[in-house]
């Protein structure tokens, strides 16, 4: 038995677990869903993977859940960082729903000398998140974080992550030698503002000890294209798409 629904949830999953639904939650099913007691829903919390779960009580504000058996275990992305410089509202939640599906871990949106956006919602990119993960299968829904600066960042690097970083003023690839030597560290991705990187936070990454100066080819790509081409390179050489997730 399948089900066609999948709705991320904040509570705990298990055999007989029953679950509360919240007014949103009861709406979405019953209201524009139109199921009734007795439908099923999968149903997954970032932690106990995915679980088949019956409609016990349908109603127009609330309702209730029960989970029958588990479908999948849980199954986490690599450690991979996705920090990318906030740019146009569509062009920022795709960003966001693309990171989800290919599986980073953590999105972190970083403020550069050239990005255009001061602030973003915090709140609604990680709504996007969840919804990336209940349309691509997921059982896990990465952190977006709040904006930080580059450089605060790169303060505090961990001596461990290594950092590709995507500088459209160079040619060439050092992702191929870096997976030779680093497939089993911690990684992140940097990709730059519209405006590109500054000379000073160039010359700062070029001499970060983790840093791994990658080209995504002859032309400049915009962000939310740089994103993904970035994730699938990264994705090909070192991820799980080989397998190699942890």
């Amino acid at each position: 038995m399948s089900a066609k629904i999948r709705l991320y949830v904040e509570h705990p999953l298990g055999a007989g677990q029953s679950l509360p639904l919240d007014r949103d939650q009861a709406h979405y099913l019953f209201g524009v869903m139109r199921l009734t007691a007795g439908a099923h829903v999968a149903l997954f919390n970032g932690q106990d993977g995915e679980w088949l779960a019956e409609v016990a009580e349908a109603g127009k504000r609330g309702g209730t859940l029960v989970c029958q058996e588990q479908t999948k275990p849980l199954q986490l992305p690599p450690d991979l960082w996705l920090m990318f410089a906030p740019i146009k509202k569509a062009r920022t939640d795709f960003i966001v729903e693309k990171a989800a599906e290919m599986g980073a871990a953590r999105i972190l949106p970083v403020q550069t000398e050239f990005t255009n956006s001061e602030r973003i919602r915090q709140d609604r990119l990680q709504a996007h998140a969840v919804e990336a993960a209940e349309q691509c299968g997921g059982t896990y829904v990465p952190e977006v974080a709040d904006l930080q600066k580059l450089s605060r960042l790169l303060d505090h690097w961990p001596a461990e992550r290594q950092l590709m970083f995507c500088d459209e003023a160079e040619v060439g690839n050092a992702l191929q030698l870096a997976a030779e030597k680093q497939k089993d560290a911690p990684w992140a991705i940097l990709i730059g503002p519209e405006g590109g990187f500054s000379e000073a936070e160039r010359k700062r990454l070029h001499a970060l000890p983790q840093s791994h100066v990658v080209s995504l080819g002859p032309r400049i790509l915009r962000a939310d294209t740089a994103a993904v081409a970035a994730m699938t390179l990264w994705q090909q050489a070192l991820g799980d798409w080989q397998g190699k997730a942890g």
